[in-house]
Protein backbone atom coordinates (compact mmCIF):
# COMPACT_ATOMS: atom_id res chain seq x y z
CA UNK A 1 0.00 0.00 0.00
CA UNK A 2 1.74 3.40 -0.93
CA UNK A 3 2.28 5.91 1.70
CA UNK A 4 -0.09 8.57 2.74
CA UNK A 5 -2.21 10.25 5.16
CA UNK A 6 -5.35 11.24 4.85
CA UNK A 7 -7.81 14.08 6.83
CA UNK A 8 -11.45 13.29 7.30
CA UNK A 9 -13.35 16.64 7.39
CA UNK A 10 -16.71 16.54 8.76
CA UNK A 11 -18.84 19.94 10.17
CA UNK A 12 -21.46 20.05 12.92
CA UNK A 13 -22.78 17.71 15.62
CA UNK A 14 -25.30 14.82 16.29
CA UNK A 15 -26.01 11.90 14.09
CA UNK A 16 -27.62 10.59 10.70
CA UNK A 17 -26.48 9.09 7.42
CA UNK A 18 -23.60 11.06 6.70
CA UNK A 19 -22.05 11.36 10.15
CA UNK A 20 -22.71 7.03 10.10
CA UNK A 21 -20.46 6.50 6.91
CA UNK A 22 -17.88 9.27 7.79
CA UNK A 23 -17.43 7.46 11.23
CA UNK A 24 -17.60 4.17 9.73
CA UNK A 25 -14.93 4.41 6.69
CA UNK A 26 -12.42 6.19 9.06
CA UNK A 27 -12.86 2.90 11.44
CA UNK A 28 -11.98 0.77 8.58
CA UNK A 29 -9.57 2.61 6.95
CA UNK A 30 -7.71 2.97 10.52
CA UNK A 31 -8.21 -0.73 11.07
CA UNK A 32 -7.04 -1.33 7.46
CA UNK A 33 -3.59 0.35 8.88
CA UNK A 34 -4.12 3.88 7.24
CA UNK A 35 -2.56 7.08 8.18
CA UNK A 36 -5.63 8.85 9.40
CA UNK A 37 -7.27 11.88 11.16
CA UNK A 38 -10.70 13.67 11.64
CA UNK A 39 -11.11 17.17 11.65
CA UNK A 40 -14.66 18.36 13.82
CA UNK A 41 -15.88 20.74 15.59
CA UNK A 42 -15.13 20.88 19.44
CA UNK A 43 -18.86 20.55 20.51
CA UNK A 44 -18.61 17.04 18.85
CA UNK A 45 -18.15 14.95 21.92
CA UNK A 46 -20.22 11.85 20.62
CA UNK A 47 -18.16 10.64 17.62
CA UNK A 48 -15.21 11.33 19.43
CA UNK A 49 -16.38 9.03 21.95
CA UNK A 50 -17.03 6.26 19.09
CA UNK A 51 -13.50 7.02 17.93
CA UNK A 52 -11.37 6.23 20.77
CA UNK A 53 -10.55 2.75 20.69
CA UNK A 54 -9.18 3.35 16.76
CA UNK A 55 -6.00 4.55 16.17
CA UNK A 56 -7.39 7.80 14.62
CA UNK A 57 -5.83 11.30 15.36
CA UNK A 58 -8.71 13.62 16.31
CA UNK A 59 -8.74 17.68 15.38
CA UNK A 60 -11.11 20.04 16.34
CA UNK A 61 -10.98 23.52 13.81
CA UNK A 62 -14.84 24.34 13.99
CA UNK A 63 -16.85 26.25 16.61
CA UNK A 64 -19.82 25.08 16.13
CA UNK A 65 -22.70 27.57 16.28
CA UNK A 66 -25.03 26.81 13.43
CA UNK A 67 -25.08 26.55 9.34
CA UNK A 68 -23.56 30.00 9.88
CA UNK A 69 -20.18 28.87 11.38
CA UNK A 70 -18.47 27.71 8.16
CA UNK A 71 -17.70 31.82 6.97
CA UNK A 72 -16.24 32.20 10.66
CA UNK A 73 -12.26 32.73 9.14
CA UNK A 74 -10.91 31.69 12.59
CA UNK A 75 -12.26 28.12 12.26
CA UNK A 76 -10.74 28.02 8.21
CA UNK A 77 -7.54 29.38 9.67
CA UNK A 78 -7.77 26.10 12.23
CA UNK A 79 -8.25 23.67 9.32
CA UNK A 80 -5.29 25.19 7.48
CA UNK A 81 -3.44 24.68 10.56
CA UNK A 82 -4.48 21.47 10.78
CA UNK A 83 -3.38 19.98 7.47
CA UNK A 84 -0.08 21.71 7.26
CA UNK A 85 1.44 20.87 10.78
CA UNK A 86 0.40 16.94 10.23
CA UNK A 87 1.43 17.42 6.96
CA UNK A 88 -2.06 15.60 5.54
CA UNK A 89 -2.05 14.54 1.70
CA UNK A 90 -5.28 14.12 1.23
CA UNK A 91 -7.99 15.98 2.00
CA UNK A 92 -11.92 14.57 2.30
CA UNK A 93 -14.89 16.50 2.42
CA UNK A 94 -17.82 14.99 3.79
CA UNK A 95 -20.71 17.08 3.37
CA UNK A 96 -21.03 20.97 1.41
CA UNK A 97 -20.74 22.45 4.52
CA UNK A 98 -17.45 20.53 4.95
CA UNK A 99 -15.98 21.35 1.58
CA UNK A 100 -16.57 25.18 2.34
CA UNK A 101 -14.42 25.06 4.88
CA UNK A 102 -11.59 23.47 3.19
CA UNK A 103 -12.52 25.66 0.41
CA UNK A 104 -12.08 28.50 2.26
CA UNK A 105 -8.75 27.35 3.59
CA UNK A 106 -7.31 26.57 0.61
CA UNK A 107 -6.01 30.00 -0.40
CA UNK A 108 -4.20 30.11 2.47
CA UNK A 109 -2.49 26.62 2.30
CA UNK A 110 1.45 26.77 1.46
CA UNK A 111 0.47 23.27 -0.50
CA UNK A 112 -2.58 21.36 -1.89
CA UNK A 113 -3.52 18.81 -0.86
CA UNK A 114 -4.98 16.00 -2.54
CA UNK A 115 -9.14 17.02 -2.57
CA UNK A 116 -11.56 14.47 -2.59
CA UNK A 117 -15.38 15.53 -2.06
CA UNK A 118 -18.20 13.45 -1.65
CA UNK A 119 -21.96 13.53 -2.88
CA UNK A 120 -24.55 11.52 -1.08
CA UNK A 121 -27.32 12.96 -2.90
CA UNK A 122 -28.00 13.76 -6.48
CA UNK A 123 -29.23 17.38 -5.91
CA UNK A 124 -27.13 19.46 -8.53
CA UNK A 125 -25.00 22.16 -6.78
CA UNK A 126 -25.86 25.70 -8.02
CA UNK A 127 -23.29 26.64 -11.03
CA UNK A 128 -21.49 29.30 -8.40
CA UNK A 129 -21.15 26.06 -6.52
CA UNK A 130 -19.90 23.64 -9.05
CA UNK A 131 -17.36 26.36 -10.54
CA UNK A 132 -16.43 27.95 -6.60
CA UNK A 133 -16.46 24.70 -4.39
CA UNK A 134 -16.02 21.02 -7.03
CA UNK A 135 -14.21 22.55 -9.91
CA UNK A 136 -10.98 22.48 -7.01
CA UNK A 137 -11.62 18.85 -6.23
CA UNK A 138 -9.56 15.79 -7.56
CA UNK A 139 -12.18 13.35 -6.62
CA UNK A 140 -15.70 13.63 -6.37
CA UNK A 141 -17.27 10.79 -5.03
CA UNK A 142 -20.66 9.53 -5.33
CA UNK A 143 -21.87 7.25 -2.82
CA UNK A 144 -24.82 5.52 -5.03
CA UNK A 145 -25.24 4.03 -8.76
CA UNK A 146 -28.15 6.81 -8.84
CA UNK A 147 -26.03 9.77 -7.76
CA UNK A 148 -23.03 8.68 -9.69
CA UNK A 149 -25.47 8.91 -12.91
CA UNK A 150 -27.19 11.69 -11.97
CA UNK A 151 -24.39 14.11 -11.71
CA UNK A 152 -22.67 12.35 -15.04
CA UNK A 153 -25.37 13.14 -16.61
CA UNK A 154 -25.59 16.70 -15.38
CA UNK A 155 -21.61 16.54 -17.05
CA UNK A 156 -20.70 17.32 -13.34
CA UNK A 157 -17.34 17.01 -13.97
CA UNK A 158 -17.26 13.41 -15.10
CA UNK A 159 -13.59 12.74 -15.97
CA UNK A 160 -13.64 13.41 -11.79
CA UNK A 161 -16.45 10.98 -10.85
CA UNK A 162 -15.71 7.82 -9.03
CA UNK A 163 -18.57 5.68 -7.43
CA UNK A 164 -18.11 4.33 -3.81
CA UNK A 165 -20.55 2.78 -2.30
CA UNK A 166 -21.87 3.78 1.27
CA UNK A 167 -21.55 0.77 2.99
CA UNK A 168 -23.13 -0.78 6.83
CA UNK A 169 -21.68 -2.44 9.28
CA UNK A 170 -22.84 -6.12 8.94
CA UNK A 171 -21.59 -7.08 12.21
CA UNK A 172 -23.63 -4.75 14.23
CA UNK A 173 -26.77 -5.19 11.71
CA UNK A 174 -27.61 -8.83 11.38
CA UNK A 175 -30.94 -11.10 11.49
CA UNK A 176 -32.39 -12.37 15.14
CA UNK A 177 -35.79 -11.77 14.47
CA UNK A 178 -36.43 -14.77 16.27
CA UNK A 179 -35.81 -12.90 19.31
CA UNK A 180 -38.74 -10.63 18.08
CA UNK A 181 -41.31 -10.94 21.36
CA UNK A 182 -38.33 -10.79 23.64
CA UNK A 183 -37.10 -7.36 22.22
CA UNK A 184 -40.63 -6.24 22.19
CA UNK A 185 -40.71 -7.02 25.77
CA UNK A 186 -37.37 -5.73 26.68
CA UNK A 187 -38.02 -2.25 24.33
CA UNK A 188 -41.64 -1.93 25.71
CA UNK A 189 -43.24 -2.19 22.45
CA UNK A 190 -46.67 -4.22 21.81
CA UNK A 191 -46.20 -7.54 21.48
CA UNK A 192 -48.72 -8.45 19.28
CA UNK A 193 -49.32 -5.95 16.96
CA UNK A 194 -48.07 -6.21 13.74
CA UNK A 195 -45.29 -3.07 13.91
CA UNK A 196 -43.90 -0.94 10.77
CA UNK A 197 -41.00 1.15 11.57
CA UNK A 198 -38.91 4.13 9.87
CA UNK A 199 -35.27 5.05 11.41
CA UNK A 200 -34.58 9.14 9.82
CA UNK A 201 -33.57 12.21 11.96
CA UNK A 202 -36.84 14.41 11.60
CA UNK A 203 -37.00 16.31 8.54
CA UNK A 204 -40.15 16.79 6.21
CA UNK A 205 -38.47 18.39 2.91
CA UNK A 206 -35.62 15.94 2.47
CA UNK A 207 -37.32 12.51 4.69
CA UNK A 208 -40.99 12.98 3.68
CA UNK A 209 -42.03 11.85 7.14
CA UNK A 210 -45.39 13.64 6.02
CA UNK A 211 -46.37 11.00 3.59
CA UNK A 212 -45.45 8.59 5.82
CA UNK A 213 -47.79 9.67 8.33
CA UNK A 214 -50.48 9.99 5.85
CA UNK A 215 -50.34 7.03 4.52
CA UNK A 216 -50.24 5.22 7.81
CA UNK A 217 -53.64 7.49 8.24
CA UNK A 218 -54.98 6.11 5.49
CA UNK A 219 -53.68 2.28 6.34
CA UNK A 220 -56.48 2.69 8.81
CA UNK A 221 -54.85 -0.71 10.29
CA UNK A 222 -56.48 -1.24 13.81
CA UNK A 223 -53.77 -3.70 14.64
CA UNK A 224 -50.75 -1.83 13.59
CA UNK A 225 -48.00 0.82 15.09
CA UNK A 226 -45.82 3.36 13.20
CA UNK A 227 -42.50 3.38 15.15
CA UNK A 228 -40.39 6.04 14.61
CA UNK A 229 -36.45 6.48 15.30
CA UNK A 230 -34.64 9.51 14.84
CA UNK A 231 -33.22 13.03 16.65
CA UNK A 232 -36.29 15.21 16.99
CA UNK A 233 -38.94 12.41 15.61
CA UNK A 234 -40.43 12.68 19.34
CA UNK A 235 -40.18 16.67 19.22
CA UNK A 236 -42.53 19.52 18.77
CA UNK A 237 -43.19 19.63 15.31
CA UNK A 238 -43.24 15.87 14.68
CA UNK A 239 -46.01 15.91 18.17
CA UNK A 240 -48.00 18.66 15.71
CA UNK A 241 -48.19 16.74 12.89
CA UNK A 242 -49.10 13.05 14.61
CA UNK A 243 -52.00 15.03 16.74
CA UNK A 244 -53.38 16.43 13.58
CA UNK A 245 -53.66 13.57 11.75
CA UNK A 246 -54.89 11.83 14.98
CA UNK A 247 -52.40 9.41 15.28
CA UNK A 248 -51.24 9.95 18.95
CA UNK A 249 -52.32 6.74 19.45
CA UNK A 250 -50.91 4.44 16.99
CA UNK A 251 -47.49 6.27 16.59
CA UNK A 252 -44.66 5.59 18.49
CA UNK A 253 -41.94 8.18 18.71
CA UNK A 254 -38.83 7.76 20.10
CA UNK A 255 -36.17 10.18 19.64
CA UNK A 256 -32.64 9.39 18.66
CA UNK A 257 -31.61 5.74 19.55
CA UNK A 258 -28.59 4.10 20.36
CA UNK A 259 -29.72 0.26 20.13
CA UNK A 260 -31.51 0.49 16.13
CA UNK A 261 -30.19 -3.53 15.42
CA UNK A 262 -32.89 -4.51 18.48
CA UNK A 263 -35.92 -2.41 16.97
CA UNK A 264 -35.38 -3.28 13.78
CA UNK A 265 -35.12 -6.91 14.78
CA UNK A 266 -38.56 -6.43 16.77
CA UNK A 267 -40.37 -4.72 13.88
CA UNK A 268 -42.61 -6.26 11.11
CA UNK A 269 -41.73 -3.99 8.33
CA UNK A 270 -39.48 -1.23 7.53
CA UNK A 271 -40.70 1.82 5.26
CA UNK A 272 -38.80 4.87 4.09
CA UNK A 273 -40.73 7.42 2.56
CA UNK A 274 -37.87 9.89 1.40
CA UNK A 275 -38.22 12.66 -1.28
CA UNK A 276 -34.43 12.22 -1.74
CA UNK A 277 -31.60 9.74 -1.13
CA UNK A 278 -27.96 8.74 -1.69
CA UNK A 279 -28.13 5.08 -0.84
CA UNK A 280 -30.53 5.04 2.35
CA UNK A 281 -28.28 2.86 5.11
CA UNK A 282 -30.86 3.01 7.15
CA UNK A 283 -33.32 0.68 4.05
CA UNK A 284 -29.86 -1.28 3.84
CA UNK A 285 -29.85 -2.09 7.52
CA UNK A 286 -32.97 -2.84 7.73
CA UNK A 287 -32.61 -5.80 4.64
CA UNK A 288 -29.19 -6.88 6.81
CA UNK A 289 -32.09 -8.21 9.48
CA UNK A 290 -33.90 -9.98 6.91
CA UNK A 291 -37.43 -7.87 6.95
CA UNK A 292 -40.00 -6.83 4.09
CA UNK A 293 -39.06 -3.47 3.41
CA UNK A 294 -40.88 -0.87 1.33
CA UNK A 295 -39.10 2.20 0.13
CA UNK A 296 -39.94 5.18 -2.59
CA UNK A 297 -37.73 5.12 -5.74
CA UNK A 298 -35.06 7.61 -5.29
CA UNK A 299 -31.35 8.63 -5.02
CA UNK A 300 -29.91 4.67 -5.59
CA UNK A 301 -32.51 2.81 -4.39
CA UNK A 302 -33.44 1.50 -7.33
CA UNK A 303 -30.16 0.06 -8.12
CA UNK A 304 -30.56 -2.54 -5.39
CA UNK A 305 -34.21 -2.82 -4.29
CA UNK A 306 -36.08 -4.70 -6.86
CA UNK A 307 -40.08 -4.87 -6.73
CA UNK A 308 -41.44 -7.99 -5.55
CA UNK A 309 -37.77 -9.50 -5.11
CA UNK A 310 -36.64 -8.25 -2.50
CA UNK A 311 -38.79 -5.26 -1.43
CA UNK A 312 -41.18 -2.96 -2.47
CA UNK A 313 -40.67 0.09 -4.64
CA UNK A 314 -43.39 3.16 -4.29
CA UNK A 315 -42.95 6.61 -6.08
CA UNK A 316 -42.22 9.57 -3.89
CA UNK A 317 -44.34 11.77 -2.43
CA UNK A 318 -47.71 9.75 -3.22
CA UNK A 319 -49.24 8.71 0.41
CA UNK A 320 -51.55 6.86 -1.90
CA UNK A 321 -49.30 4.96 -3.22
CA UNK A 322 -47.30 3.84 -0.33
CA UNK A 323 -50.51 3.12 1.77
CA UNK A 324 -51.51 0.63 -0.86
CA UNK A 325 -47.74 -0.87 -0.35
CA UNK A 326 -47.91 -1.45 3.78
CA UNK A 327 -51.68 -2.75 3.02
CA UNK A 328 -50.19 -5.00 0.61
CA UNK A 329 -47.15 -6.48 2.82
CA UNK A 330 -49.70 -7.18 5.52
CA UNK A 331 -50.66 -9.57 3.13
CA UNK A 332 -47.88 -11.14 2.62
CA UNK A 333 -47.93 -15.12 3.88
CA UNK A 334 -45.29 -16.34 6.04
CA UNK A 335 -43.07 -18.38 3.28
CA UNK A 336 -43.48 -15.05 0.97
CA UNK A 337 -41.80 -12.70 4.21
CA UNK A 338 -39.04 -15.37 4.60
CA UNK A 339 -38.24 -15.53 0.51
CA UNK A 340 -38.23 -11.60 0.65
CA UNK A 341 -36.32 -11.03 3.93
CA UNK A 342 -33.88 -13.42 2.56
CA UNK A 343 -33.05 -11.87 -0.76
CA UNK A 344 -33.41 -8.86 1.16
CA UNK A 345 -30.39 -9.97 3.18
CA UNK A 346 -28.33 -11.43 0.28
CA UNK A 347 -28.09 -8.02 -0.99
CA UNK A 348 -27.11 -6.06 1.98
CA UNK A 349 -24.19 -8.59 1.83
CA UNK A 350 -22.90 -6.82 -0.88
CA UNK A 351 -22.94 -3.37 0.78
CA UNK A 352 -20.46 -4.27 3.50
CA UNK A 353 -18.34 -1.03 5.15
CA UNK A 354 -15.16 -2.88 4.59
CA UNK A 355 -15.27 -3.07 0.78
CA UNK A 356 -16.63 1.03 0.68
CA UNK A 357 -13.26 1.26 3.15
CA UNK A 358 -11.10 -0.78 0.55
CA UNK A 359 -12.82 1.35 -2.44
CA UNK A 360 -11.47 4.04 -0.55
CA UNK A 361 -7.48 3.15 -0.63
CA UNK A 362 -7.81 2.15 -4.14
CA UNK A 363 -8.67 5.80 -4.56
CA UNK A 364 -6.03 7.33 -2.41
CA UNK A 365 -3.61 4.91 -3.91
CA UNK A 366 -4.76 6.28 -7.63
CA UNK A 367 -4.13 9.56 -6.46
CA UNK A 368 -0.49 9.66 -4.80
CA UNK A 369 0.87 7.73 -8.10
Amino acid sequence: MASFKVLQVVDGIGWGGTKEQVYLTTRELAKRGVDIGIALSFQYHQMVEKLKPFPVKVHFFENHKGSKSRFVPSNWWRLKRIIEENNYGIVVGNSPHAVDYIRFALPFLRKKPKLIFVRRSGRIPSTFSKWFKYSVADRIVAVSKGVYETLKSANFFPDRLRLIESGIDLERFRPYRHLKKELRRKLGLPIEEKLFINVANWNVQVKGHDILLKAFKLLNCSRCRLILVGLDTNGEEAKKLITSLGLENKVIALGFREDIPDLLNAADYFVLSSRLEGIAGSLLQAMATKMVVISTAVGGIPSYLRQGENGFLVRPSSPEELAKAMKKVLNVSQSEYQRLGQNAFKTALNYSIGRTAQKYIELFEELVQ
